[in-house]
């Protein structure tokens, strides 16, 4: 049975000082947090870091926002080129997304990423936890901002668990709005502080209690580190998926120039498997990541 999330401390007053003083001693300097990044290089950057480790995102944030710094600039490219210069990020109906919440900034909003929370959310492929990031990072709003990281310190140092469940609950949301902090400028500032902590320290395995600022108070720590009794954590496997076979046709055709059609025979090279290459390939075109054209050629979308 999973333990009922605590009374956070004090409303976590007693959290907020010790973690926010670590990460003002410890943070990254990553390009997304440097000034000149602006709203639109930390939208970029959330929708890159999802699922994605920050040294994969690195060098294609940099000459992503080379060619894009602005929302208008990739609006005005077509959704294949987004896909393009995605590499080998993963994921790549996200490029599809980001491109898709540029058109609408574009449009919508004068090319300028909106400060408002509900719109931000109401931009194509922006959920929850893109919202809050950006509003919280790049306009100092507070707002509650639950990424992988922040929940297992939150089930960690608040509610005694080792992980936090599979999916984010009402539970956590409630927890982590409790574990705010008042000021705007200061509760920013702890979301982006618990998130460091997450990745550097409180890591999914190999935690470093001896470098946490909080690890006095950490509930988990205190009860003896009980381990994980809830449902099987999921594993992320890659080789022999139908999401490798996604990648290695779509990384023909990103070797293709721009606008050009590749041939079916090209892309049947690539996996020797004809049924789950079909299906990769199918679901590659239901996912708008690939355009089918006559003749059995293929390309990356124009719009």
């Amino acid at each position: 049975m999973t333990a009922t999330p605590m009374t956070p401390p004090a409303s976590g007053t007693a959290l907020h000082a010790p973690v926010i003083g670590w990460f003002e001693e410890n943070a990254r300097d990553l390009p997304w947090r440097r000034p000149d990044a602006g709203a639109w290089g930390v939208m970029v950057s959330e929708f890159m870091l999802q699922q994605t480790p920050v040294a994969r995102v690195l060098p294609v944030y940099g000459q992503w926002m080379e060619r894009w710094p602005r929302p208008a600039d990739l609006a005005a490219q077509s959704p294949g080129e987004a896909v393009r210069a995605w590499g080998r990020l993963g994921y790549p109906r996200r490029a599809l997304r980001l491109h898709g919440a540029a058109v609408a900034v574009a449009e919508r909003h004068e090319g300028r990423v909106p400060e408002d929370h509900a719109q931000l959310l109401a931009l194509p492929g922006v959920g929850e936890y893109t919202a809050a990031a950006v509003a919280s990072f790049a306009y100092g709003q507070r707002h509650p901002v639950l990424d992988t990281n922040v929940r297992r310190v939150l089930a960690r140092a608040a509610s005694g668990v080792q992980y936090p469940p599979n999916a984010t609950t009402a539970a956590e949301r409630r927890l982590a709005r409790a574990l705010l902090p008042e000021d705007e400028a200061t509760a920013a500032r702890w979301a982006a502080a618990t998130m460091e902590l997450g990745a550097l320290v409180c890591t999914a395995k190999n935690e470093r209690c001896a470098r946490c600022p909080i690890a006095a108070q950490c509930a988990w720590r205190l009860a003896g580190k009980p381990e994980h009794d809830g449902p099987p954590r999921r594993g992320q496997t890659y080789a022999g998926t139908d999401r490798q076979v996604r990648g290695r046709l779509l990384s023909v055709l990103r070797e293709a120039e721009p606008g050009a059609a590749v041939a079916q025979s090209a892309l049947d090279a690539v996996w020797d498997e004809p049924v789950q290459r079909a299906r990769a390939l199918d679901g590659l075109v239901a996912d708008g990541l690939v355009e089918p054209l006559d003749g059995g050629l293929y390309r990356l979308p124009l719009g």
